[in-house]
């Protein structure tokens, strides 16, 4: 916060000041030839409006995860899938979760799976593929930092739709043929109606958070009809 400096002067200065100026002008006018017009007064240079850049999320690599606070998803309801849920399967459902709110994105590696959340009300869940195992996907919390609906990878050359940018090392979701046996250079695939509908609530700044069989606590959440 920027505090006011408040500079007191005495009434003398003040004063002086005054005479001085006038003393000044009155010379001025004496100097004049009779009948000269004097200058027109010069406007004051206004300045220029100070630059507001807009907050952008701050990129990452795969080992810089954020940190999340306590109690940022609470899971109030999840979605009722049925097994068998297999690759290249996903559902979507936003009847019953509230308009707006905050959206997060689970992963667990081990599952297999991701669920997107708004508000802790599940709206959309998928099967994945991910990274091999010479190419990890990265476990911990990153914010989206870019999207894409055309993407394609400068480093794989390959058409990336939907992209979501996780890191700035090559992590991403987005949309891909999601079969039992692909990988990926450690993005997060899913399938490419679902990575259109994800793309289109996700917002810059929303939080990813990957695990590998760390499960949510649903004890509480109701289960979608």
């Amino acid at each position: 916060m920027v505090k006011s400096l408040i500079r007191s002067v005495a009434p003398k200065l003040l004063l002086g000041g005054g005479v001085l100026a006038l003393a000044a002008v009155v010379t001025g006018l004496a100097e004049r030839a009779p009948g000269e017009t004097p200058p027109a007064p010069q406007p004051t240079p206004q300045p220029k409006p100070a630059q507001i850049a807009s907050a952008q999320p701050i990129e990452r690599s795969r080992n810089q995860p954020v940190e999340v606070e306590k109690g940022a998803l609470v899971v109030r309801r999840v979605l009722p899938i049925q097994p068998p849920f297999r690759h290249g399967d996903y559902m979507w459902d936003e009847n019953g979760a509230p308009a707006d709110g905050r959206i997060i994105v689970t992963i667990d590696l081990k599952a297999q799976t991701l669920s997107v959340f708004r508000d802790g009300y599940e709206i959309g869940a998928a099967v994945i593929i991910y990274g091999a195992d010479n190419k990890p996907s990265p476990l911990g919390a990153f914010p989206i930092t870019e999207k894409d609906a055309d993407h394609v990878s400068n480093l794989y050359d390959a058409p990336m739709p939907y992209m979501l940018r996780l890191t700035n090392d090559g992590v991403a979701i987005h949309g891909s043929d999601v079969q039992w046996g692909n990988a990926t250079h450690g993005c997060i695939g899913v399938p490419t109606p679902f990575a259109e509908k994800l793309f289109k609530v996700a917002k810059l700044g929303d939080l990813v958070i990957i695990t590998n069989g760390r499960m949510l606590d649903t004890s509480k959440a109701q289960r979608g009809a």
